[in-house]
């Protein structure tokens, strides 16, 4: 495995996550739900560990600015634009797959 110092190692990790960033801002198509029932963690996830990242600096930082960093527009507007209802099965497939978000 390669080893990097400290600084170039955040450097990378900053820039895998800010692609990871564009390319979910890309994908309005796959749904919170969808990326729950697959993988485990969603927009909301990513956003919440964010916070908890800056609340672990000292930072302050509120849900809804988070939210807005990694959705890259107010959670509200991208909620109005592109989330859709989920279906019967998303919400079987949901309850299954994370009793503990109930």
């Amino acid at each position: 495995m390669a080893e990097f110092d400290q600084q170039t190692q955040t450097e990378l990790e900053a820039a895998a996550f800010r692609r990871l960033l564009e390319h979910l801002r890309t994908r309005t198509d796959v749904q919170n739900i969808d990326m729950m029932n697959l993988a485990g963690f969603c927009r909301n996830c990513l956003s919440n560990w964010y916070q908890a990242a800056a609340e672990a600096k000292g930072l302050n930082l509120s849900k809804d600015d988070a939210r807005e960093i990694v959705y890259g527009m107010p959670f509200a507007e991208w909620k109005a634009k592109y989330q859709t209802d989920a279906t019967a099965s998303q919400q079987a497939a949901f309850a299954k797959s994370n009793p503990h978000e109930h």
